[in-house]
């Protein structure tokens, strides 16, 4: 795990508190996605490292880029992550605070990768299947990647499944050249 997780944890363990206490994790979910986007700008990250740049005209310039779709407990994350200058750790942080989320709603994260796009109907017959052997709610993300050729990766948490044409390729060849060397060995 990376340092900047670690530091980014109690963050995140806080926001999601707030979240939980007052039953809000669609609208936290929300801010930490905006927020993510405005100090993910490559042009803000230029500020931020600006020296002539005040923390306090930081906070005035994501506040204003936010507007409202950033409420007083967001403004003050935003001013102590500020104050602390851990503005990066918003994306580490979101993406813990959704983990943390899943897991009291009882919902696993997994991803499809497949070489090519998958209709409506075998998403929801893997994501029932994947409920089923899992014993909880999937939230399934597809996406393409042609590197595989062919065949589908399932992602859950640790588990994972790769039935990709490119990972029996790899196996193929690997038993291969386990044979080419025993013939060798014979000779």
């Amino acid at each position: 795990m990376s340092s900047s997780s670690g530091i980014a944890r109690p963050y995140a363990q806080a926001v999601f508190e707030l979240a939980r206490d007052s039953n809000r994790y669609d609208e936290w979910s929300s801010h930490l996605e905006t927020l993510t986007q405005i100090v993910s700008n490559p042009d803000l990250d230029g500020l931020i490292q600006n020296p002539r740049i005040t923390r306090d005209q930081i906070i005035d310039i994501i506040l204003e880029i936010g507007g409202e779709a950033l409420d007083q407990q967001v403004t003050n994350l935003v001013r102590i992550l500020c104050h602390y200058r851990r503005l990066q750790l918003v994306p580490s942080i979101a993406e813990q605070y959704e983990s943390l989320r899943a897991e009291e709603e009882g919902i696993i994260e997994a991803e499809l990768q497949t070489a090519y796009a998958v209709d409506e109907g075998q998403i929801e017959k893997l994501t029932e299947s994947l409920q089923n052997r899992l014993g909880r709610k999937v939230r399934l993300t597809c996406r393409e990647n042609q590197d595989l050729i062919g065949g589908a990766v399932i992602r859950a948490g640790d588990w994972v499944v790769d039935g990709s044409v490119r990972a029996k390729l790899a196996k193929l060849s690997s038993s291969l050249g386990i044979w080419s060397r025993l013939d060798s060995i014979n000779a």
